[in-house]
């Protein structure tokens, strides 16, 4: 009775070691899944960082688009009031040649009168 009992405890522990040793492999749909999971989520990534770079670059174009827009409207305001300035030193320049011719003028008028009158005398 005893050699039956010493032999069922060894054949008992024999099972245990054997199943403890026993190698748990995955099973392949789980691979397969984890590697779908990883390839869908690179997929997102990806597809987040095109998006992030396409908007990066709509902006950057934006930006400089309104940059562009404000020279321009700094040039032809610049433009526009050296036009004006130019304008007014001309009209400033013609009044004073307007003085100036009448003045002579009207010396000379003056002169010829002077003249005429010691002339009479």
């Amino acid at each position: 009775m005893k050699k039956q009992i010493l032999s069922l405890a060894v054949v008992a522990l024999l099972a245990f070691a054997v199943q403890s040793c026993e190698k748990k492999e995955p099973k392949p749909g789980e691979d397969e899944l984890t590697l779908g999971n990883k390839v869908d989520t690179l997929t997102t990534d990806i597809e987040q960082a095109k998006d992030s770079a396409v908007i990066k670059a709509e902006n950057a174009a934006a930006n400089a688009k309104e940059a562009s827009q404000n020279a321009a409207q700094d040039v032809k305001d610049a433009t526009t009031k050296a036009a004006q300035d130019v304008k007014e030193a001309t009209k400033k320049a013609a009044d004073k040649a307007e003085a100036a011719a009448k003045a002579a003028k009207d010396g000379t008028v003056k002169t010829a009168k002077d003249v005429n009158e010691a002339l009479k005398k």
